[in-house]
């Protein structure tokens, strides 16, 4: 991995780490989720497997997590993209938490490693949050925005509506990316909480789309830049 990298995930750890003082009998907590588990039926007639989940491990005061992602083409047999991320992650404010750490993308071109900050937490109006700032080998940045709010239709019944922004602030052609507003994601999942809330099925739709050159990359590339879905999967939580 380029020294860049190193450098802003050891400069981030360093002040994650450095306030932690050590309690007697302090509780280690775990658990894992997948947000979505699920299969995309697309417009365009791509049929996807796609899934979005994260584990954790440690204290009140800081927490080791991995969060990874992917999308694998049923049809081709082909694993689209495949995100992964290691991050330590500790509490800032009374609803935000601060995570820094690596993450590594290996879809089925160029891989690439990248540097990572950023927090999670909850906005106003109970909207849950993730923007992360990156910094990959070859020193492009990048930036996402996850935002996703649940409405409780019933106290089992939940409607939730998804949002993901992708941009860049420069170019990296080898994977197909250019300055700007890159790609959205948005969708909207209908969901039952059952077995004390560790499974809930849902039902929805996602619509994805890509802007400017990013967009001509994938044209040249024989992609389509924009889709709809038909979606059916379930969260798990443990």
């Amino acid at each position: 991995m380029n020294i860049k990298i190193w450098a802003i995930a050891a400069l981030a750890i360093t002040f994650l780490t450095a306030p932690v003082r050590a309690q007697e009998k302090e509780l280690i907590f775990y658990g894992v989720q997948m947000e979505e588990l699920e299969y995309r039926q697309g417009d365009t007639s791509q049929n996807l497997l796609v899934w979005d989940g994260d584990a954790f491990v440690g204290t009140d005061e800081i927490k080791l997590r991995w969060l990874g992602k992917g999308e694998y083409d049923t049809d081709g047999e082909v694993l689209e993209t495949m995100e992964n991320r290691l991050v330590l992650q500790k509490p800032i404010s009374t609803f935000f938490d601060f995570k820094a750490g690596v993450r590594l993308d290996s879809p089925e071109g160029t891989d690439r490693w990248f540097g990572v900050v950023g927090v999670t937490g909850l906005a106003p109006q109970w909207i849950e949050i993730d923007a992360d700032l990156f910094v990959s080998e070859t020193g492009d940045a990048s930036a996402r925005l996850d935002a996703e709010y649940e409405l409780l239709i019933t106290n089992r019944l939940v409607l939730t509506p998804s949002a993901e922004i992708d941009v860049a602030f420069s170019e990296d052609r080898e994977i197909g990316i250019a300055p700007g507003l890159n790609s959205v994601e948005v969708g909207l999942r209908l969901s039952y909480d059952v077995l004390d809330r560790a499974i809930s099925p849902y039902i929805g739709v996602v619509y994805e789309r890509k802007f400017g050159r990013t967009a001509d990359f994938a044209r040249e590339e024989g992609e389509d830049t924009s889709a709809w879905f038909g979606v059916i999967g379930t969260r798990l939580v443990f």
